[in-house]
């Protein structure tokens, strides 16, 4: 007789949406540990249904198969449900705003006007729009209205270019040593204080608007800093 908290493999592939054939060929390949056995039967647990949902949120973030096995091997056999829960949590978008798709008409109607080639190109450098399937695009609206006035001021495409390598290599530095620091500091003093992967999984879900509107902060200082530095230069 199975626990209530035990599933069938037809009762798991229903639970995480995936085929009989995806279960077994994950399991082939060590994703998730095989089902525990009893006589001819075999079961699956919560922890079969987290690593699937692991597997799933990696691959919806671009991850290949061969990286999702290595990011799987840094994750303890024993983990439980909660804990490989709580990786899924550290993956989710950072930005609550959940992107509208429109088609080229759509987005079009919503700017106010019919959008060129080279405005979608400058909207998608400036992170508003990123193409989607079939012609679409995901559209961060509540940014569209501020993207397309700047184009219409003449933003140069290059420019925006340029800004967006220069945002990415920061912010490839800032997440590495944020990452760091909650890997050796925050994590580990948490489960000192005896608190369990449900109660971080809080944590960082309370850190991340924090930590965005942290970052809007700091940034919007230096801008002031820099610009009075340079008025300052001019004037002498």
């Amino acid at each position: 007789m199975p626990d209530v908290d035990e599933l069938t493999l037809d009762e798991l592939c229903e639970r995480v949406d995936l085929s009989v054939r995806t279960v077994r060929f994950y399991t082939s390949r060590g994703l998730v540990p095989p089902p525990q056995r009893r006589g001819r039967s075999g079961f699956y647990t919560p922890e079969h249904v987290a690593r699937l949902g692991l597997v799933r949120e990696l691959q919806a973030h671009g991850f290949t198969l061969s990286a999702i096995e290595r990011y799987l091997a840094r994750i303890p056999a024993d983990a439980s449900a909660s804990t490989i829960a709580l990786h899924r949590t550290l993956l989710a978008p950072w930005m609550a705003e959940m992107p509208e798709t429109m088609t080229v008409e759509e987005l079009s109607s919503a700017a106010g006007r019919t959008l060129g080639e080279a405005d979608l190109e400058t909207l998608s450098v400036l992170g508003i729009i990123t193409p989607a399937a079939r012609g679409t695009y995901d559209v961060a609206v509540a940014h569209l209205e501020a993207g397309v006035r700047l184009v219409d001021f003449g933003y140069p495409t290059q420019a925006a270019h340029a800004v967006k390598a220069v945002y990415a290599e920061h912010a490839r530095a800032i997440a590495e040593q944020v990452t760091e620091i909650f890997a050796t500091q925050v994590w580990p003093s948490y489960r000192a204080a005896g608190h369990g992967p449900e109660e971080l999984q809080e944590a960082i879900e309370l850190l991340k608007p924090l930590s965005i509107a942290g970052l809007v902060t700091a940034y919007g200082m230096a801008v002031n800093e820099t610009t009075r530095d340079r008025i300052a230069q001019r004037t002498r």
